[in-house]
C-alpha cells in the first residue's frame, strides 16, 4: 500500500476505535503504532517509543497546562465563582432572561482564571442552575445556556486549547491569547444577545427575578475583588513582560489560593480536591499527548501532511474556501472527539496545508495567529453541538431533572451565534489580530 492509503486506514481505525468507545488516548496511539511498524521495524518502533514519551514530558512549556488548571480548581474550590454569579445576577437579575445572561457573565469571568470548557459549565452549572430553577426558568433555556457559557472556558484566555496549539506551531503562547481575548468577548456578547432575544420570543421560559436594593448590588459586585485582582496581576505581568506565561500560570494559581484562604471557603480538603482534580485532568492531556504523537509519527511517515499540503496549493480554489472547509471539518470532527484530541491529532496535518495558502496578505506568524483562534472558534462548537456535545452532558449531569433532548434543544439559538462569529472572524482577521499589532508591534 502506498503511504497515503495507510495513513487513511490509521485514520479510519482510529475513528472506529473511538465509536467503539476506546479511551481516546488508546484510540490515537494504537493504530498509530500499529501503521509506524508496518512502515519501518519492530526495532525503529521500539525506539521511537523509548524516546518519544521523555521528550514530550520534559518539554518546560507544557508545564503552563497542570498549572492554569491548578489555578482553575482553587477558584472553584475557593468558591469564586459563585461571586462572580451573585455580582452578575445582582445587577440584571431583574430583567428578563437577567439570570441566563448573569451565568453567562460569570463564567466568562470564571473563565478568565480557568482554562477548562468542562470545569467552566460543572461551576457555574452548581451555582445558577437552582437560581434559575427557584425564579421559574425553563429547563431548556436554563441547561441551554450553561452548557454554552461553559465553553467559554477555553475562548477566553488562559485555554489550555491554545496553549497546546502553540506548542505544536512553535507559536508565541501570549500573542495567541492576546488574539483570543476580543473574540471571547465577542462570545460572550453574543450569548447574553442570543438569551435576551430567546427569552423576548418565549417570555414563558423566564421570570425576571425581583430587582435588589442598591446597597446590596454593591456590596455584591465587591465580592469579585479576588478573580479581578488574580486576572489583572496575571496577563498584566505576561503583557508588561514581568513573566513569562508559565510563570503568570504560577502566580495565578498562588492568587486564586491565597483568594480563597482570605474567603475562608478553600479548606484542606478543598486544596487536597484541587490538586487531585489537577492532576487528572493533566494526567489525561498528557496521555492524549503521547497518543497523538504516536499518530503523527506514523502519519510523518506515510507522507500525508506533505502530500496534502501540495494537493491544497494545487486546487483551484479560492483559499478562503479552503479554509472554510477545513473549519467545517473541525465542526464534524466533534461530533466525536474533545477539543484537546482534535487540536493534537489535526494540527501537525492540516497546519503546513493552511500556511501555504495566501490569505489575507499576512505573514506567516499572523496567518499562525489568527488561524490558531479560528480553530479554538470552531473546537468550542463541537462542545455544545449535537450529537455529542461534552459540555452538554456535563450540565445535564448536574441538572439531572431537565431530559437530554431539552438540552440540546436549547443550545441550538446559540449555535447561530456561533456561526456567525467564526464567519466575522474568517473575513475580519483583524478582530483577533488587532490586540496582537496593538501590544506587540
Amino acid at each position: 500500500m502506498s503511504g497515503t492509503t495507510i495513513g487513511i486506514v490509521m485514520f479510519s481505525a482510529m475513528l472506529v476505535l473511538m465509536a467503539l468507545r476506546v479511551p481516546i488516548a488508546a484510540a490515537m496511539f494504537i493504530p498509530g503504532a500499529i501503521g509506524y511498524w508496518a512502515m519501518t521495524s519492530d526495532l525503529a518502533l521500539l525506539n521511537t517509543l523509548k524516546g518519544s514519551a521523555v521528550a514530550r514530558l520534559t518539554v518546560y512549556d507544557l508545564s503552563v497546562i497542570p498549572l492554569f488548571l491548578l489555578m482553575g480548581q482553587f477558584a472553584t474550590q475557593g468558591g469564586l465563582s459563585r461571586d462572580l454569579f451573585r455580582a452578575a445576577a445582582a445587577f440584571i437579575g431583574h430583567i428578563r432572561g437577567g439570570l441566563g445572561m448573569a451565568a453567562v457573565m460569570a463564567a466568562a469571568a470564571f473563565g478568565a482564571v480557568c482554562g477548562s470548557s468542562v470545569a467552566t459549565s460543572a461551576t457555574i452549572a452548581q451555582v445558577a442552575y437552582p437560581e434559575m430553577k427557584a425564579h421559574g426558568y425553563a429547563g431548556r433555556l436554563s441547561t441551554g445556556v450553561l452548557a454554552t457559557s461553559g465553553s467559554l472556558g477555553i475562548l477566553i484566555p488562559p485555554s489550555v486549547p491554545l496553549v497546546v496549539y502553540a506548542i505544536l506551531t512553535e507559536q508565541n503562547i501570549a500573542k495567541l491569547f492576546a488574539a483570543a481575548f476580543v473574540p471571547g468577548m465577542i462570545a460572550a456578547l453574543g450569548y447574553i444577545v442570543v438569551t435576551a432575544i430567546y427569552c423576548r420570543v418565549r417570555p414563558d421560559l423566564a421570570q425576571p427575578a425581583e430587582p435588589l436594593p442598591w446597597g446590596e448590588r454593591w456590596r455584591a459586585l465587591a465580592g469579585v475583588w479576588p478573580i479581578a485582582t488574580v486576572f489583572v496581576v496575571v496577563f498584566g505581568g505576561i503583557y508588561l513582560g514581568v513573566f513569562t506565561p508559565t510563570e503568570g500560570a504560577a502566580v495565578g494559581a498562588l492568587g486564586t489560593f491565597v483568594a480563597g484562604l482570605v474567603k475562608r471557603e478553600l479548606t484542606l480538603q478543598g486544596i487536597r480536591n484541587a490538586f487531585l482534580g489537577m492532576a487528572e485532568t493533566s494526567a489525561m492531556v498528557f496521555m492524549i499527548f503521547l497518543g497523538a504523537d504516536m499518530m503523527n509519527a506514523s502519519l510523518a511517515l506515510t507522507q500525508m501532511p506533505a502530500n496534502l499540503a501540495q494537493w491544497v496549493a494545487g486546487l483551484d480554489i479560492a483559499p478562503l474556501v479552503v479554509v472554510a472547509c477545513v473549519l467545517v471539518f473541525y465542526v464534524i470532527l466533534g461530533c466525536v472527539m474533545d477539543e484537546l484530541s482534535m487540536v493534537l491529532l489535526t494540527i501537525p496535518v492540516l497546519f503546513p496545508a493552511i500556511m501555504g495558502l495566501e490569505l489575507w496578505n499576512l505573514d506567516l506568524q499572523e496567518k499562525a495567529i489568527w488561524f490558531g483562534v479560528l480553530v479554538l472558534m470552531v473546537v468550542q462548537i463541537g462542545l455544545i453541538a449535537p450529537p455529542v456535545g461534552l459540555n452538554v452532558y456535563v450540565v445535564n449531569s448536574i441538572c439531572k431533572d431537565v431530559p437530554m433532548v431539552e438540552t440540546y434543544k436549547g443550545v441550538l439559538p446559540f449555535l447561530l451565534s456561533d456561526v456567525l462569529r467564526v464567519a466575522m472572524l474568517l473575513f475580519v482577521p483583524a478582530l483577533s489580530l488587532g490586540a496582537v499589532w496593538w501590544l506587540f508591534d
